[in-house]
């Protein structure tokens, strides 16, 4: 996500100096007209507001520990998926090294970045959050300012995703049940789609890459059942009830098990596949 993000900050007139730890994702940038650095650390040493994007939460304790000792970074914005827990433990690190802290997840995934038209869900300073906010706009369709403590930002982005997670995995237990009953699966989605049962993955993720068998939502399922796992840890570590949603962890971890490293979250619908004896492909008929 950081590659088509960085594009759009390019495109809204914003200086940029990357760092990844893949060359080529900085080499594209380069060409387009960012500066290459050769660590995150160097990053904060040209950078006034620095922007993350990673993938779990160990790394994003690393960068910002590379970043608090940086000589120009004076502003630190979280796009990533962490969990509440440690977007505060982030948050209070920086700050002791007097650096800002916006907690910002995004959600859209690739597509939603190409498209710059992801949702923000930040938390933080209100004065940070509008410092910040035409920096995000380049990128983002709908921005909210969810609450001013560390966290909640995250706390906000992982409820959002154990829903979305929900919604693929009965979808695709449903839609499962339906061909092994001899229905269409297109028709099926159809008629689901124009009545009360539609959800984000019968409006989308089914239509586009489960029917389709492309299976190329952009975000891998590694990624989903750890923000699932997550969310339950974070709801437990409050002390509520998530009894739904623990059996949707145990669903995605074992989907996770089953997967290749790198498979696409919507191929989740592959394991009910498998339970039920069926492929849910348009042109079953």
């Amino acid at each position: 996500m950081g590659s088509p993000i960085a594009a759009a900050l390019m495109d809204g007139g914003n200086e940029l100096a990357v760092f990844d730890e893949r060359p080529e994702a900085v080499a594209a940038l380069v060409v387009s007209g960012a500066r290459g650095c050769a660590s995150a650390a160097e990053v904060a040493d040209v950078a006034e507001i620095v922007l993350v994007s990673l993938p779990t939460p160990d790394a994003v304790r690393s960068v910002a520990a590379s970043l608090s000792a940086g000589g120009a970074i004076g502003t630190y914005v979280d796009l990533s998926t962490t969990g509440a827990t440690v977007g505060a433990e982030v948050a209070a690190m920086l700050a002791a090294a007097g650096i800002d802290c916006l907690d910002a997840p995004v959600s859209g995934g690739v597509p939603g970045a190409r498209a710059r038209r992801l949702s923000v869900m930040a938390s933080g300073p209100t004065a940070v959050f509008e410092r910040v906010r035409p920096l995000l706009a380049t990128f983002a369709g709908a921005i909210f300012l969810v609450g001013e403590e560390p966290g909640q930002g995250q706390m906000t982005k992982l409820l959002n995703n154990l829903l979305s997670a929900t919604a693929m995995a009965i979808t695709s237990e449903a839609v499962a049940a339906g061909v092994r009953a001899g229905l269409d699966p297109g028709k099926l989605i159809e008629v689901i789609n124009a009545s009360s049962g539609r959800n984000t993955a019968t409006s989308d993720k089914f239509p586009e890459q489960v029917l389709t068998r492309t299976f190329d939502g952009g975000f891998r399922l590694a990624l989903m059942a750890k923000d699932v796992d997550l969310c339950v840890s974070e709801v437990r570590r409050l002390g509520a009830p998530m009894i739904l949603g623990s059996l949707v962890q145990q669903l995605w971890l074992l989907a996770q098990a089953q997967s290749d490293e790198g498979a696409d979250f919507t191929t989740i619908a592959r394991m009910f596949e498998g339970w039920a004896g069926v492929t849910m492909g348009a042109a079953d008929g």
